[in-house]
């Protein structure tokens, strides 16, 4: 968690130049949202926390101490705003775009790694939801961010001893549940190759074609409803009956990426005006060279997030 900070800006901003403030904060906003939302699972929510985080932070900076590093005190600001969210509510679980509508993108932040891609995956987030907020929060600092037990009780406000006891409990928690498949692919060609496979065989309404892509013990889920489909012919099976009644060429898919993950956009055709309009949006989890996982966002409420266009031509 360590980082410099220059003096001659502290000192500013301890005096009340909101400039200075946001040269300080900048270079932190980004790991701040994602670390926002590890915790949330919801992009809005992240944004929610991190603007709390950003007016309490202007407000404290001049009792600023510099007895912890400027990044770890963000931190601990940021991780109290999302703890106070989950007491309220669970904020429903939504996808990471890889590329947000503010210019910021995970892979060219300089804080990101391939740890941090990671840690957003939605096998991780959603595993993360099953730990009550305190666990999370433990799970998350040491596990995302490489804390050690100090610096965690620090950040919560606890001891060494209550930290140790989170993490044995989350990681047991953990161990008792079966979460999605993790996204490994062969390679970036494969994934680009299956990406493009799968926009095939979905134009074409090839089921059998759609069924080969998948694992034989590949899943699909649609959050927040509570739907589980287990097994590549129930998958198919599922695509050749539902959106659409099966008529998989009235949706065309736009390629996207979220969770630092391949996703897809998806287009239903209006039969009034035969535009094609937001729909949902698919989430594809690769082991290997096969579909392991797709987890499907239903509604148009999701494209905003991306800054997908409502209709294609």
């Amino acid at each position: 968690m360590a980082a410099t900070v220059d003096s001659s800006l502290l000192s500013a901003g301890q005096r009340g130049d909101e400039s200075a403030f946001a040269h300080l904060t900048r270079p932190y906003r980004h790991e701040l949202h994602v670390h926002c939302y590890r915790l949330l699972g919801s992009p809005h929510d992240a944004e929610d926390a991190l603007q709390e985080t950003m007016l309490r932070a202007w407000r404290q900076l001049p009792r600023f101490e510099e007895r912890a590093t400027l990044r770890t005190w963000l931190y601990r600001i940021a991780t109290n705003a999302c703890l106070r969210t989950l007491e309220r509510r669970p904020p429903p679980l939504l996808p990471y775009p890889d590329d947000l509508p503010d210019g910021s993108a995970t892979d060219g932040d300089p804080h990101a790694t391939v740890e941090e891609r990671e840690s957003v995956e939605l096998a991780y987030v959603t595993l993360l939801r099953r730990l009550p907020p305190r666990q999370r929060a433990a799970l998350v600092l040491r596990e995302a961010l490489d804390c050690s037990t100090a610096e965690i009780a620090r950040l919560l406000d606890t001891s060494a001893a209550a930290v140790n006891s989170a993490l044995q409990r989350a990681r047991a928690t953990l161990d008792e549940h079966h979460g999605l498949p993790r996204h490994r692919p062969a390679s970036d060609e494969a994934e680009r190759r299956l990406v493009d496979e799968f926009m095939r065989v979905w134009a074409d309404v090839d089921i059998a074609g759609l069924a080969a892509l998948l694992t034989r013990e590949a899943v699909l889920t649609m959050p927040p409803e509570d739907v589980r489909i287990d097994g590549a012919d129930a998958i198919a099976g599922f695509f050749g009956s539902v959106p659409a009644e099966g008529r998989l060429d009235e949706i065309r898919l736009r390629p996207t990426r979220a969770n630092g993950q391949p996703a897809l956009a998806a287009y239903l055709r209006d039969h009034d005006d035969g535009e094609h309009r937001a729909y949902g949006i698919m989430v594809l989890t690769i082991d290997g060279d096969r579909l392991a996982a797709i987890t499907g966002f239903p509604g148009p409420e999701v494209f905003a997030l991306f800054g997908l266009p409502m209709t294609l031509d």
